[in-house]
């Protein structure tokens, strides 16, 4: 970067948001994301954000968009010579409609922010995930993020009805639909959900809200057999329907290593059990609910489904049990973390594979498996106590190559960035890659977005 873009960037956006890299913090989530790029430019408008990337484009200089920093696969990764774009001070939620529940936000509002405003204005925002504090809105677009309650609202794409979005050149999309129907061409807002910034910068959404749920139910749950796991997701979709919000599955590898003596969550249920299982429904009917949820649990007991077992019986016994599947940070900070998607009647065998190959190719190598089983997604993280960085090809291997037989994805929530890139043809065909690359010279003819996250155009 010249000091003469440098001194333009300072020019648009204010002298004080041009933040040199010395300066630049870690996010809280040690993401393994250290900021080595030249500068961080910080608008506060979208016209702000058209002028810099305008600018930029000019001199082909490089642009990382950088949101809370929550991603595990090298997504906001900078090199030298890079400016990263934070749209941190972007952070105004302009409105509510309680009537067409919606909300319109910049996008960099946290998630967290969005979800107490909204709750404030009794309605409920359907995205959730461990990182709600830090991470930011348009980056959980940007990324279509998952989380604990994709088996009832879906993944985010699926909340987003409108989006502004500055192109590489500055141009500015702004396709703010409100509407649930709207089939007035083209659905523009879809070529940049999910593509990690390598197409343009999200600034604003409109987002699709829910109704408050009346009732909230949370079980903990031990099972003996993978099969029964299987058989009380089958068995709580059928006795608790539309209500089933989350399904959680914590190997016993996971669960150890969370809870006391060896992590620190209380043990709600004895340690030494093979699988454990969190079951959550949120309804509109709390005369009814509880009693159909104790139905359910009582019903899964009573058939040997489930041999041990807690209900939440407050909101802080519910917070008891999600913390120990959510808040674990300070696990995933210092391992390897792999997000996959396969079908659920094969998710046992896949993981007994990965974790006998890495176990034995890999010295002292600890295999921790958890996720959102209902949405065919499972979660692993490979733990080691020296020469991490020794054995991380040997570990990428065995994740993403026994994921072939069983047709499944490298990435079910968590996208692609840098960490998987390699590995995409797995999942994607040769023509849809092609035709990725396709997309991104046409938006982005100079590749100064993201450049090298998810595909790499110099392959072409």
């Amino acid at each position: 970067m010249t000091n003469e873009l440098l001194n333009s960037l300072r020019g648009i956006v204010g002298a004080t948001h041009v933040i040199p890299a010395d300066e630049v913090r870690d996010s809280a989530w040690q993401t393994h994301q250290p900021f080595r790029g030249r500068a961080l430019v910080c608008p506060s408008t979208t016209a702000q954000v058209a002028a810099v990337l305008a600018a930029c484009n000019e001199t082909c200089q490089t642009v990382v968009p950088i949101g809370g920093l929550t991603g595990l696969v090298q997504g906001c990764a900078t090199e030298n010579g890079d400016i990263g774009l934070s749209l941190k001070n972007m952070k105004l939620i302009e409105g509510i409609d309680a009537v067409a529940q919606t909300m319109t936000v910049q996008a960099g509002v946290t998630l967290g922010e969005a979800q107490a405003a909204v709750d404030e204005a009794g309605l409920y925002f359907p995205l959730d995930i461990g990182a709600r504090d830090n991470c930011m809105l348009g980056g959980n677009v940007a990324t279509n993020a998952g989380g604990t309650k994709v088996i009832r609202y879906g993944m985010t794409r699926d909340s987003v009805l409108g989006l502004e979005v500055v192109l590489a050149n500055g141009t500015v999309i702004s396709s703010m639909n409100r509407f649930i129907k709207n089939n007035s061409g083209f659905d523009l807002k879809q070529l940049f959900i999910g593509t990690e910034g390598t197409l343009g910068v999200i600034t604003r959404i409109v987002f699709r809200l829910a109704v408050k749920a009346r009732s909230h139910n949370v079980a903990l749950l031990a099972c003996n057999t993978y099969e029964d796991v299987v058989q009380v997701l089958s068995e709580s979709r059928e006795l608790l329907g539309s209500s089933l919000s989350g399904f959680e599955v914590m190997w016993h590898s996971f669960y150890r290593q969370v809870t006391q003596p060896l992590g620190p969550q209380p043990a709600l249920l004895p340690a030494d059990l093979p699988y454990y299982v969190i079951v959550e429904a949120m309804g509109a009917h709390p005369q009814y609910d509880d009693e159909i949820f104790t139905g359910a649990l009582e019903s899964l007991m009573a058939n040997g489904r489930v041999v041990d077992g807690i209900l939440a019986k407050s909101d802080k016994e519910r917070k008891a049990i999600w913390a120990i599947r959510e808040e674990v940070e300070w696990l995933i900070s210092g391992c390897f973390n792999f997000d996959v998607s396969l079908p659920v009647v094969d998710v046992a065998d896949y993981v007994e594979t990965v974790s006998a190959g890495i176990v034995a190719d890999v010295p002292g190598a600890i295999v921790a498996a958890f996720g959102h089983l209902g949405d065919n997604n499972i979660h692993l993280s490979v733990l080691l106590e020296e020469n991490q960085d020794a054995f991380a090809d040997v570990i990428q291997e065995h994740v993403y190559q026994a994921l072939i037989p069983y047709a499944g994805a490298i990435s079910a929530e968590h996208g692609i960035g840098l960490e998987k890139r390699a590995y995409l043809g797995i999942s994607r065909t040769v023509e849809e890659i092609e035709l990725m690359r396709s997309l991104k010279t046409l938006l982005d003819p100079n590749n100064i977005l993201n450049p090298g996250k998810v595909i790499d155009c110099a392959d072409s």
